[in-house]
């Protein structure tokens, strides 16, 4: 599992597998986000599997499936209100982490210059450039 930090209690990451999850509680993260759509992938990982096993260990986990169609105002809201509310590291996940980055990065208008979002995103390695 590769997580990448984007800020300070917001990281991403590509697919996690139901053995991650144990490897998240160890190192302090509360939540997990999945934005990837059951759709994209295999029975094995789905939300509902991720689900079960993260809130069995403690982890809080919202599905939240994302496309770059519905990156609208409401779902930006929505994963920014997921992240506020927790207090400790939380996880958002998808096929890349582009997505989990993008909506964060859409997340940021208003609150950061557009530069230092794309800066911020590009040194996590997610090249937004088009996206703003």
């Amino acid at each position: 599992m590769q997580i990448v930090n984007i800020s300070e209690l917001y990281n991403v990451s590509p697919q996690i597998s139901l053995t991650d999850i144990e490897v998240l509680s160890k190192k302090g993260f509360e939540k997990i986000i999945c934005n990837r759509p059951d759709f994209e992938v295999h029975p094995n990982i789905q939300s509902s599997l991720i689900k079960k096993v993260a809130t069995e260990i403690g982890l809080s986990f919202e599905y939240h499936p994302l496309t770059f169609e519905n990156m609208n105002a409401e779902n930006i809201e929505k994963q920014m209100a997921f992240i506020k509310e927790s207090e400790g590291p939380v996880l958002a996940y998808c096929t890349s982490g582009t997505r989990c980055a993008a909506i964060w990065a859409l997340g940021q208008i208003g609150k950061m210059s557009k530069d230092e979002i794309l800066k911020t995103t590009l040194e996590s390695g997610y090249n937004l450039q088009g996206l703003l």
